[in-house]
């Protein structure tokens, strides 16, 4: 059952003079549940913790800006949550206040873009759902096989211990819940903890799909911008920009869905690759080791992936290794630097015997592009695999359709795309040409600046404007999205429709003037709160639903962690409010 947001309900709390809003200081781990309220600002000092047991609530409209490089973070451990549902009118934001200082009287729907990275820490989630961990620097009591004891320590936390329950994650509950986080900005941040060890804008570690995210944006970082380890959490409408390393990186066996994705490749500081200057589009990793479970076995739904093509700066549009599966549906890869899709086997590290496809007995890559989906390894396997990989529900475990390719002007950029049969007629794929032709492009409109030299060596071309919606062979797709209560069947590839910008009102690109509102502005149309059954109205269906659900996380219509008398006052208060 998908539920709406039922902060359309309450008063729009637009901190339209964030400025003057009393600053608090966060400076203590939070182990009681706590609200954050619009009215204040909070500096995270150093690393916060939510310890297991609480839950931090975040209203809408809420600014958290941290002190610029003092490295203020947040992280939410196994066992506490998160409520953190701003709306399209009053998004959360994460942010430095050297970006606030940029804003005109302290309103957050403006500001200036900078080249800026590391100004503070990010948001990292910790749950307990199934990782793929085993050698590669594991715990030694992990297992190859699924076990629910298997966890791992978080990249960019430092704990006291290798086993400091504040910093690991990892269990065996798939049905896990982190808590709800929606329309959050994240921008600026990365702190670097040491060599090969940076904090994300986003990090989701043994993360159970219970745990509702979308509408996340991440704009400049230092490391990846989303990257997600293991569990089989599910991300909707997410925007990703000017990340450092990889814009969306996958680890440790990941077994969820992704639908409505824009990500837009560029720099955030004067770095190499892979540290300020933008790596993969989506990095795609299996299991650690390889021949371990879960491994990575997910699907994507119309993603736009905006590379850096004609500079030295753009690298893979998707990177598989160690075993990884992926199907990529209904989207556009434009502007790749290299080449679209790449296999290159494994993550190069030597620890553990990380040695990548077909290892102890596991498929080939090769293999995968046509070995279907409900295929399971029987390599320490899980005793119930269907239960365990749902994500995928048609296709093959490696598969590519009903996608758009534009200005990919590599000469290598089809090459693996070619070998594994990307462009047959049955996969409805339109390849386009090499050479760009405006009247092929697949969004409306799209500007970058003059090209600039980030490090000395890289060239990037940033993207100064956009109008992301679907133009050309995007308008319309031959298939869409499976009916199963997550995804939604948006009949077209791409992030974008024709006409509809989810971009406008919350998005860093959109206050800093960089998305391009449609013709006649952005309207948001605000949801239907109670409308339970997804039928545009609220009625009596819908007053069943909430009782059948009643003490179930499917009837906490106002986020509070149960289902209770507020609840039903929150759809009895919407009655007849629909459609709207």
């Amino acid at each position: 059952m998908k539920l709406m947001n039922a902060s359309c309900l309450a008063a729009t709390l637009l901190v339209a003079g964030a400025a003057s809003a009393a600053e608090i200081l966060v400076t203590q781990n939070i182990s009681t549940s706590t609200t954050w309220t619009a009215n204040n600002t909070y500096n995270l000092q150093n690393q916060i913790y939510v310890l297991p047991g609480a839950t931090l609530t975040i209203e809408p409209g809420t600014i958290v800006a941290s002190t610029t490089n003092l490295g203020g973070s947040l992280a939410i451990c196994r066992g506490a949550r998160i409520v953190a549902n701003g709306t399209n009118e009053s998004p959360i934001i994460f942010t430095s206040t050297a970006d606030v200082a940029t804003w005109t009287a302290g309103n957050p729907k403006t500001g200036t873009p900078r080249v800026a990275m590391n100004e503070w820490g990010n948001l990292t989630v910790m749950g307990r759902a199934y990782i793929g961990k085993y050698g590669n620097g594991a715990p030694a009591g992990n297992t190859a096989a699924p076990n629910a004891a298997n966890f791992a320590q978080m990249e960019g936390l430092t704990g006291t211990s290798s086993t400091d329950p504040n910093v690991i994650y990892g269990g065996g509950d798939d049905l896990d819940s982190s808590g709800t986080f929606s329309y959050v900005s994240l921008r600026y941040g990365g702190k670097v903890i040491g060599l090969g060890n940076e904090l994300n804008g986003l990090s989701l570690g043994g993360i159970g799909k219970e745990t509702i995210i979308d509408h996340i944006d991440i704009w400049n970082n230092v490391d990846d911008g989303i990257e997600i380890w293991g569990g089989n959490v599910n991300l909707q409408y997410f925007s990703v920009w000017n990340i450092g390393d990889d814009s969306l990186d996958i680890d440790q066996g990941w077994r969820g869905k992704a639908q409505f994705g824009l990500i837009v490749q560029g720099y955030s500081g004067n770095a190499a690759q892979g540290s300020g200057t933008g790596d993969n589009i989506l990095e795609i990793d299996g299991a650690e080791k390889s021949d371990a479970q879960p491994v990575t076995t997910g699907v994507v739904y119309n993603l736009t992936m905006i590379g850096q093509t004609g500079s030295t700066g753009g690298d893979t549009g998707v990177e598989f290794r160690d075993n990884a599966n992926l199907q990529i549906r209904n989207s556009i890869f434009m502007d790749v630097g290299e080449q679209c899709i790449r296999n290159t086997n494994s993550d190069g590290e030597a620890t553990g015997g990380q040695t990548g496809y077909a290892f102890n007995g596991t498929l080939s890559y090769a293999a995968r592009w046509t070995t279907p989906y409900n295929t399971y390894s029987s390599v320490n396997a899980f005793a119930n695999p269907a239960q365990a990989y749902q994500a995928q529900a048609s296709g093959n475990l490696i598969d590519v359709r009903d996608c758009v390719f534009y200005n990919n002007l590599n000469a290598s950029a089809y090459n693996e795309a070619n070998t594994y049969g990307v462009f047959t007629s049955g996969n409805n794929v339109n390849a386009g040409t090499l050479a760009a032709n405006p009247a092929d492009m697949p969004i409306v409109a799209i500007t970058k600046g003059t090209a600039v030299n980030p490090n000395g060596s890289l060239i990037i071309r940033p993207v100064t404007s956009i109008d992301p919606r679907a133009a050309g062979a995007a308008v319309t797709s031959v298939g869409t999205a499976p009916n199963d209560g997550f995804f939604e069947q948006a009949q077209f590839r791409g992030a974008f429709s024709s006409t509809g910008n989810w971009l406008c009102g919350w998005t860093a690109a959109d206050a800093f003037g960089i998305n391009i509102a449609p013709p006649g502005g952005c309207v948001i149309a605000a949801p239907c709160p109670a409308d339970l059954n997804g039928d545009g109205s609220v009625g009596g269906a819908d007053l069943g639903a909430l009782l059948a659900a009643w003490g179930t996380a499917d009837g906490d219509i106002d986020n509070s962690g149960d289902t209770d008398g507020a609840d039903l006052g929150v759809m009895l208060a919407a009655w007849g409010s629909c459609p709207q």
